[in-house]
């Protein structure tokens, strides 16, 4: 699933570690959500949704 979450996440200032910190799942999580190896369950998706204050179609995309 195509993502906009690396370009999101730089927008804040934040590290791909302070995200994860702030959806409590590793790094590496975020780094393979980024890189596009892994999509989030829907629970994930709208926990980063409310973390970067966006609408889930705005990060996310088929």
């Amino acid at each position: 699933m195509k993502n906009r979450l690396k370009a999101l996440r730089i927008e804040k200032g934040w590290s791909q570690s302070e995200l994860a910190a702030r959806l409590s799942v590793s790094r590496q999580t975020v780094n393979a959500i980024e890189n596009e190896r892994y999509d989030p369950s829907l629970p994930l998706a709208f926990a980063i949704a409310r973390v970067l204050e966006r609408r889930i179609e705005a990060i996310f995309e088929e």
